[in-house]
């Protein structure tokens, strides 16, 4: 566990605090720099891979940055990679779901054909905030008929109730490597 730890110290060490971004007051958690660094990128990887409870069948990760861990732990895990993208992005019939931000509204799509019935689905993103949107992507699984297995974020920002958002929605099974 020792090994562990430090990884994870290695990791969020990474990941730079700017204070007053995009807003005064606001603390922005900025992982470019883990993004950018090889052996973290490769470490946060490992890390998540080595979190997830297994089964699982598929990866489904959220539009855009949970692209960028989702893929390549989809590989890693040898099964297939599904994004759920922002609206107007996916070229064949979708579902949609809708959801609140802070400052608004937004969308997520998933082709209607992209997660089979009964198939257990990793989610993915890199930051859980309000939960609004994981909860949309996992409404979105759940529409197929697929089943969400476990969801996984890079980050999560305790004091804005995205774990909570994600419990009253059914989501179970949840974990973040960091905890701001």
């Amino acid at each position: 566990m020792a090994a562990n730890q430090t990884r994870v110290d290695r990791i969020e060490a990474l990941v730079r605090t700017v204070p007053d971004f995009p807003r005064p007051g606001i603390v922005f958690r900025d992982i470019t720099p883990l993004m950018a660094d090889p052996v973290g990128l490769g470490e946060t990887i490992d890390e998540l891979v080595d979190r997830i409870p297994r089964p699982v069948d598929v990866v489904a990760g959220v539009d855009s940055r949970g692209f960028l861990f989702g893929a390549p732990i989809a590989v890693r895990l040898g099964i297939g990679f599904v994004p759920i993208r922002k609206p107007g992005k996916l070229p064949a019939p979708v579902y949609e779901e809708s959801f609140d931000l802070e400052y608004g509204s937004s969308s997520l799509s998933i082709h209607q054909d992209a997660l089979e019935p009964g198939q257990r689905v990793l989610l993915i993103d890199d930051l859980l905030a309000t939960g609004g949107t994981l909860g949309a992507a996992a409404r979105l699984v759940l529409r197929e008929g697929a089943v969400l297995a476990h969801t996984e974020t890079v980050l999560e920002l305790k004091d804005l109730g995205g774990r909570e958002h994600l419990a009253a929605q059914g989501v179970d099974s949840f974990s973040s490597l960091l905890a701001f």
